[in-house]
């Protein structure tokens, strides 16, 4: 028995059809309960869940050293501030 409505694309889906007529959909593609939950990205609660995992699947692999600025910036920036200071004053 079909949905009443496309879980994949969202279309109205007749009583009696056999795929969805937007998308073509069907119970091997889309309607069938494992498929659906397959498709939303939710880890098996049986499986241990590894946050570091998750997080670079989701954004990539982090650089940690790119999150602070480098020694070298610092300075430029001390050096800037200092000559417009001496501009200043």
């Amino acid at each position: 028995m079909p949905p009443e409505e496309c879980p994949y694309c969202g279309a109205p889906v007749p009583e009696n059809a056999s795929a969805c007529p937007d998308c073509g959909s069907d119970e091997s593609t889309g309607w069938s309960q494992a498929a659906y939950c397959e498709n939303l990205g939710i880890p098996d609660p049986d499986e241990e869940f590894d946050h570091d995992t998750f997080v670079e699947n989701e954004f990539g692999r982090a650089d940690k050293k790119s999150a602070r600025p480098s020694v070298v910036w610092v300075i430029v920036a001390f050096v800037v501030v200092a000559t417009l200071l001496g501009l200043l004053y």
